[in-house]
């Protein structure tokens, strides 16, 4: 059987190279980075080699940099220590943020009283930039913007610079989830006034289980995670070296590779919106996932003509035929609920109807695209979908 990933929105295969990496760490450098021994030292060195390395990606401060077990901890570390430790009293997000600070922010909202409100979308799902400075300019407290750069379900991006401008002018703190973005945009922090960021190393080719937070200097957050001294007693517990070490790798080669990588999985996506809207007849496109200016180039996510009675077999038998995506509509069997983030922007109709994101890498092929375009229409003629 063909197998096909278009999956690498949830996680991206990694790099030979960081494979090699992680297995040569693991093989010499096992000493713990807290030991005083030249074990420890030799690791904790490598620990170090690694924040630096990444810290100058962002221009920042190595100090700057705090590794965690992926996007959910930084999110959480930031979040909560915002509320507990610095006072916020109020955060502002949007209804189609990721999980991982939407559910924080609802748990801070019964746990500690917070105050929070969601700023309005516009056309296709995109944030208001008016309705946000008309939130920041009331005064209700100590406030936190917490709005992610690239989502994970349509690809919409923010405007990070103009965000991070506005908040600076209204006093109020700001958080983005950058998960979808590090790895694949250059974001430089000295000139983006951000408050906090966060990463997860497999969203770019890199290992599960790492990730950092970048927390702006002298910020005042504190540990959630209490134990040991680790990581400038910000999150305590020993440091994964060897998937550190392949998660500053991974950052490397990303960066490295950014401008040739970008323009062919570009041209990748390009191709894969024209033959599914020359093949597939009433298809249509979520959120602003289909203009590069607004969205991010490594996903599609795609509506398509398929009744809502046969709607729950199509991610089945995609998966029969070797393809992987991702679900991400209301109708889909075993979504809770369906997609949060559609809900917010689909009208009643396309609810029903499946959604799917196809996620793109350089490791992907224009030969891939054929054959899924191929398989969607099998499908038609087969009576799954309605052309």
């Amino acid at each position: 059987m063909k197998k096909v990933y278009f999956d690498s929105a949830a996680t991206t295969k990694p790099r030979e190279e960081v494979i090699n990496c992680i297995t040569e760490v693991l093989r010499t450098e096992y000493g713990n980075p807290s030991s005083t021994h030249s074990y420890g030292r030799s690791s904790k060195s490598l620990l170090e080699n690694a924040r630096k390395n990444i810290a100058k990606l962002f221009n920042v401060s190595a100090s700057e940099i705090i590794f965690t077990s992926g996007g959910t901890e930084a999110d959480n570390l930031i979040l909560i220590s915002a509320v507990r430790d610095l006072g916020v009293k109020r955060i502002i997000s949007s209804k189609i943020e990721h999980h991982a600070v939407l559910h924080t922010l609802e748990w801070l909202e019964n746990e500690y009283n917070v105050t929070l409100e969601f700023v309005n979308l516009g056309d296709c799902g995109h944030i208001d930039y008016e309705h946000l400075e008309k939130l920041l300019s009331a005064t209700s407290g100590k406030t936190l913007v917490s709005l992610m750069h690239i989502n994970n379900e349509v690809g919409n991006m923010l405007d990070l610079k103009k965000v991070a401008l506005l908040c600076k002018e209204n006093d109020a703190l700001f958080h983005s989830d950058t998960v979808q973005s590090i790895g694949h945009f250059e974001l430089d922090f000295k000139e983006i006034p951000i408050d906090f960021a966060t990463a997860a190393a497999h969203k770019f080719h890199g290992p599960k289980g790492a990730g950092f937070a970048f927390i702006r200097k002298n910020s005042g957050l504190r540990s959630s995670i209490h134990g040991g001294a680790q990581e400038r007693g910000m999150r305590a517990g020993t440091e994964a070296v060897y998937a550190i070490a392949g998660m500053a790798e991974a950052l490397r080669l990303s960066y490295q590779n950014l401008d040739d990588e970008r323009a062919y999985i570009t041209e990748l996506k390009q191709y894969f919106k024209e033959q599914i809207s020359q093949n597939i007849p009433g298809v249509k496109f979520n959120g602003g996932c289909d203009d590069n200016t607004k969205s991010t180039y490594t996903l599609l996510n795609v509506c398509l003509p398929i009744s809502p009675e046969k709607a729950m077999l199509l991610l089945f038998q995609l998966d029969l035929k070797g393809i992987a995506c991702s679900k991400g509509s209301a109708c889909q069997s075993g979504s809770e609920g369906g997609s949060h983030v559609l809900r917010q922007i689909l009208s009643e109709e396309d609810l029903g109807k499946p959604s799917i994101r196809f996620s793109f890498s350089s490791f992907n092929k224009k030969e891939e695209v054929d054959y899924v375009v191929e398989v969607l229409k099998e499908f038609i003629d087969e009576g799954i979908m309605t052309p």
